[in-house]
């Protein structure tokens, strides 16, 4: 058996006996460097981790990620909820519409589909419950609609594709990814909005509107968090990575001075969890390494890209089948993971058709966010279920009417490429 095999077979087994995806990814480039190269070659895994995570972008991942954490704490998410319902008022659907719009207002803040998720279904939920909501569809619909972090930026996500595919401009994956993302949230509001009316959910009488005037002024330094990472990248003020600081620095005045829910004592609590959720990110990142150069060394990835060029002469057949393969691993991987070992093996079919990278980054984006809310592994179901104190089986139907629904706005960005370029391209990135 070759040393590809014996590469990509242990990766599988690993991962099919329950070893963790970043211990998989090691142990299976490690095989294939015994295998293929020499166990003397073992002598690189060192410098092969460190090359991984030595990189001045990703210091930008665990500042977001203390982003996300900072606003929840701050009671973020409950002024936005309060706004929005200020705005909508009570109808049938309205209380989906806020879960809908908060998720994607918050994920303009952390760039993480789970923070998102457990932010607003904190706040969502109970409201939503007593209008008569059923908890497993509303569970859903706040796991879909949180999603749509990974695709609005700033995103986690996007800043690894930009990491992992080189030449491709972070700020124009970000710029790219607005549209699709606002697309892939109005997606949901139509299932949401008639299965509402269908079933007569949320009567007016139910839902108590809250003040205008009131909750706008509460909910403004949330909505202002967005403007001022977006318009400072878009103004040249600062960079990506400077954006995640600038974004924990405005958090914390947030916090501490106007909202006043978050106590100087609690940052040292956040900077733990963030700690604590970022070494998982680049301890998958560091082991990926090594699974990465052990690929490019045997030629793996070369011969995977080549077979998959081989099935198809057609660029929208080959397309549709890597779609495919990708909301398949994003049902069992994170797309953290999904990036790191797919993303080698599809640059050279992306160059092979000559497909827009920024373009195919954010359908690759949208299909991991359909991913994250779709059974068995659902890593934002798995959230909010748990808010819920539901099973994760009782979603199992409301997240086909969602995976429907959102695989539509997929296709459009798919058929129409400048739904995702138009806004880039007017500001001037590089696409």
């Amino acid at each position: 058996m070759s040393p590809d095999l014996w590469m990509l077979l242990s990766f599988l087994a690993l991962l099919a006996i329950g070893v963790p995806v970043a211990f998989s990814l090691g142990l299976a480039g490690a095989v294939g460097i015994v295998t293929g190269l020499s166990p003397t070659m073992l002598a690189t895994l060192g410098t092969n981790t460190y090359n991984s995570i030595a990189k001045y972008p990703l210091i930008a991942i665990p500042l977001f990620i203390l982003t996300g954490l900072v606003f929840e704490r701050a009671g973020v998410a409950a002024r936005l909820v309060h706004f929005a319902q200020a705005l909508i008022g009570p109808r049938h659907g309205g209380l989906a519409l806020v879960a809908v719009l908060v998720c994607m207002i918050m994920g303009g803040m952390s760039g993480s589909g789970p923070a998102d998720a457990a932010a607003v279904a904190v706040v969502m939920l109970p409201s939503m419950t007593r209008a008569g909501y059923p908890k497993p569809f509303s569970a859903t619909l706040i796991a879909a609609s949180a999603s749509t972090a990974i695709l609005i930026p700033p995103s986690v996500a996007l800043i690894l594709y930009s990491i992992v595919v080189p030449g491709v401009d972070l700020r124009a994956l970000f710029a790219a990814g607005l549209f699709p993302g606002i697309l892939a949230g109005l997606s949901l509001l139509v299932p949401a909005f008639y299965l509402a009316r269908r079933y007569g959910w949320e009567s007016p009488e139910t839902v108590e509107r809250p003040p205008l005037g009131e909750s706008f002024r509460q909910a403004l330094p949330a909505l202002f968090a967005p403007v001022i990472i977006l318009g400072g990248l878009r103004s040249g003020l600062f960079t990506p990575t400077e954006a995640a600081v600038v974004a924990v620095a405005y958090g914390v005045v947030v916090g501490l001075f106007l909202t006043r829910e978050l106590k100087l004592r609690d940052l040292w609590q956040l900077f733990g969890e963030a700690a604590a959720i970022t070494g998982v990110v680049m301890l998958i990142i560091a082991l990926a390494g090594i699974f990465a150069w052990a690929g490019t060394m045997l030629g793996t990835f070369r011969h995977l890209a080549e077979w998959l060029i081989g099935l198809s002469d057609s660029g929208a057949v080959m397309l549709l089948l890597i779609m495919l393969g990708v909301l398949l691993a994003g049902m069992l991987l994170d797309a953290i993971s999904i990036y790191l070992i797919l993303m080698p093996i599809m640059i050279p079919v992306m160059q092979h058709f000559d497909w827009n990278p920024v373009w195919f980054g954010i359908l690759m984006a949208m299909n991991i966010a359909i991913g994250q809310f779709t059974p068995p592994v659902a890593v934002n179901l798995m959230v909010t279920t748990e808010v819920a104190k539901i099973r994760l089986e009782q979603t199992v139907g409301w997240a086909l009417v969602f995976v429907a629904a959102m695989a539509c706005a997929l296709t459009l960005v798919a058929v129409f490429p400048e739904i995702a370029l138009w806004l880039p391209r007017v500001l001037g990135y590089a696409v």
